[in-house]
């Protein structure tokens, strides 16, 4: 093993090797902060560093791994020479802990975190928890972090990327996993971050020789009419000054295609009106509701005649909407 391969992580997080847990923990946190991605956007420094000090703070939290990584960071040379002079694989007696079956500094670290190898390029990447939410680039999204099991799983994570249409109704999609292609099916009503189990998928454990699972993650692409907000779908439509004074029967789009809705003369811009069961679909079938919030719009391009007829509605208005807002002061 490389000398250079070996990371002091107390000099990492700028702690003594005495420090207790508090001041662990207190450093970690100050680091974090520093260095996050979401406070550092595009710095693969910054990126790069933040990634160090949680793999850090993973191992020195932790009472067993600590002790482990101690007994490492004394004996990295011996270490070294075991493997070197006894071959790779013959144990080497370093304190009760063997040492010589790692071929490098790295080896150690991926075997005590739990992390043992990658996907091929471009497909699902181990999962990794970060305290803060995941950097992009390492691992799915953060989940909380919890330094006795993070790590510890054979699974996977990878994203995909579904279209609100392809959410909706649900899809098929031929994907490849390492060196294997596999039919997925998405359920209707994926939404965003919800994730699809692979059996059997993910990495192979090298003790079971069992395989973890490939958990896909959806990123839901934006549309341009439609959001979602739970199981209810919500919409902005327009409407005209007419349409708002005097009501009306008015079109309304919905996944399903458009619907005729009753307007209530008098509606204000902003108000919003329920569709039932034109909303999202529920794992068990259901729908929520479409919620369209009404904006009114004035029009651009007026004719003369149509000036004329906004000119004579305004001689004969004779309220005003903000006659109460006329004393407000500070």
């Amino acid at each position: 093993m490389a000398a250079t391969g070996f990371k002091d992580y107390y000099a990492v997080l700028g702690v003594s090797r005495t420090a207790g847990v508090d001041e662990i923990k207190q450093s970690f946190r100050k680091l974090a902060r520093k260095y996050h991605p979401d406070v550092n956007p595009g710095d693969k420094n910054a990126e790069a560093r933040f990634k160090e000090v949680s793999e850090a703070y993973e191992v020195l939290s932790d009472p067993d791994k600590r002790k482990k990584y101690d007994q490492f960071g004394q004996y990295w040379q011996q270490a070294e020479r075991a493997g070197a002079g006894a071959g790779y694989g013959t144990p080497g007696d370093f304190g009760g802990f063997d040492f010589s079956n790692y071929g490098s500094f790295d080896e150690f670290i991926n075997e005590l975190l739990g992390r043992f190898g990658g996907g091929a390029a471009g497909g699902p990447r181990a999962r990794t928890t970060y305290p803060y939410g995941a950097p992009s680039g390492f691992g799915g999204p953060g989940a909380g972090f919890d330094p006795t099991t993070a790590s510890q799983s054979f699974d996977q994570e990878a994203n995909i990327n579904l279209s609100f249409s392809e959410a909706f109704h649900g899809t098929q999609k031929r994907l490849r996993i390492g060196n294997n292609e596999v039919e997925v099916r998405i359920p209707p009503g994926a939404k965003q971050g919800s994730k699809v189990r692979l059996k059997g998928k993910g990495q192979m454990n090298p003790y079971s020789k069992q395989r973890g699972d490939v958990y896909l993650v959806v990123q839901l692409a934006a549309h341009a009419l439609f959001k979602l907000e739970g199981d209810n779908l919500v919409c902005d439509l327009p409407i005209t000054p007419d349409e708002a004074v005097l009501g009306g029967k008015i079109d309304v789009p919905t996944p399903d295609g458009p619907v005729t809705m009753n307007l209530p003369a008098g509606i204000k811009s902003g108000q919003t009106l329920r569709l039932r069961g034109k909303g999202w679909p529920s794992p068990k079938g259901n729908r929520g509701d479409l919620l369209v919030t009404v904006v009114i719009t004035p029009p651009t391009n007026l004719s003369d005649d149509l000036r004329q007829l906004y000119e004579k509605i305004r001689a004969l208005r004779s309220d005003s909407p903000r006659q109460a807002l006329t004393n407000t002061r500070l």
